[in-house]
């Protein structure tokens, strides 16, 4: 069935308005809808904070009597399970709506198709494809979740133009400038966790929070910390009541170190280590996709930058760049990297380019069909 003339223009909104649920929706995805009745709008709504309510009964609400007849642009298919709340596809039938045209089949076994059945069962008009590779995008973590039971993983990187996270002596604070750092925090905002290396962890003591844009709802914060060596009377384990902290590590980590942890409020989570002692990253991923994170936000350090390179698990990398050069002995943004045929380091195709402040920006991505299983 060909597009309709208006289609990519409603559904461009319906992405948009999913899009202001990012790293606030997990383990649901950050869908938008938009409700259409003779080229006018008259609903829309987005996933909420925590998954509930989904965006169509949002959107349905809004629109009241007003849906029957119309058009429901949904960026992805509407669910058909019954959990806490009823099925959107059985709430888009009883609001009489009478076209449903949604960007991408949801790949969870509970809906994947389901919810389209249940539409053209009743008599609903479906269409599919909408601005999907924009939809693929946008909901990669979900899908990677359901698909392959891993969330997305965003590698940020601040660094001099040489390459360099900190000064020889580990001075670091601030290589680059007040615009990108706060863009930094637009990018944790969008995210369910924030995750950083034990090393990092020590060496800087963050608080790995979103400062400065007025956010009620805090990521995670995640440390991947094999032997449990982050201090408990660090920021993080002074704010784990107030902020969730995780901790992923190893069995053998020591019993005190675990037990003072846990007095702290912060989750633990086992995981496997390699024969290094390292945790395993594939399986670090596989534990947090079962808690229901879909995006994850690296910031570091270079270790970990290096194994989820290497590991080929970082589906996007954000590069902020400052106009100054550190030199061959300051601290590399990624570390060394497991020897390799020119051929078969990563690589990343670049999507966006810009001058924040004074610094450089890039956004590298793998190609999208690799994002969607």
């Amino acid at each position: 069935m060909p597009d309709h003339p208006a289609d990519h223009r409603w559904m461009a909104l319906a992405l948009s308005l999913g899009r202001r649920g990012m790293g606030r929706t997990w383990p649901n995805p950050a869908v938008g809808c938009v409700i259409v009745k003779a080229g006018r709008i008259v609903g829309r709504g987005w996933t909420a904070p925590g998954g509930r309510p989904h965006a169509e009964p949002q959107a349905l609400a809004q629109a009241g009597a007003a849906a029957k007849g119309a058009t429901a642009y949904v960026t992805l298919e509407p669910c058909a399970h019954h959990g806490q709340t009823p099925p959107c596809a059985e709430a888009l039938v009883e609001a009489g709506i009478a076209e449903v045209v949604s960007a991408l089949e949801d790949p969870d076994p509970r809906v994947a198709g389901k919810g389209h059945d249940i539409l053209r069962a009743a008599g609903i008009s479906v269409r599919c494809g909408i601005l999907a590779d924009q939809a693929r995008r946008d909901h990669a973590g979900f899908l990677l979740a359901k698909t392959r039971a891993r969330p997305l993983v965003t590698l940020k990187l601040a660094s001099s133009f040489d390459g360099r996270i900190a000064t020889s002596q580990g001075e670091s604070q601030w290589i680059t400038g007040a615009e990108a750092r706060r863009f930094a925090h637009y990018l944790r905002a969008t995210h369910d966790a924030v995750m950083i290396g034990a090393g990092t962890a020590r060496a800087d003591d963050p608080m790995l929070n979103v400062r400065g844009l007025g956010m009620v709802s805090q990521p995670v914060r995640l440390v991947l910390d094999s032997r449990l060596s982050t201090d408990p009377a660090s920021a993080l384990g002074r704010s784990a009541t107030a902020t969730p902290v995780w901790i992923c590590h190893s069995a053998a980590a020591p019993a005190a170190a675990i037990a003072a942890w846990q007095k702290t409020g912060a989750t633990l989570i086992v995981c496997a280590p390699d024969a290094s002692g390292r945790l395993k990253l594939p399986e670090v991923l596989r534990a947090l996709a079962a808690r229901g994170l879909t995006r994850l936000f690296c910031e570091g350090g270079g270790v970990l930058a290096a194994a989820l390179l290497a590991e080929g698990l970082v589906d996007e990398l954000v590069h902020l760049t400052a106009g100054l050069a550190l030199g061959a002995d300051g601290t590399p943004a990624v570390a060394a990297l497991p020897p390799a045929a020119l051929a078969d380091y990563p690589r990343f195709t670049l999507v966006e380019s810009r001058v924040i402040g004074a610094d450089h920006l890039q956004i590298w991505r793998r190609d999208p069909s690799a994002l969607s299983g």
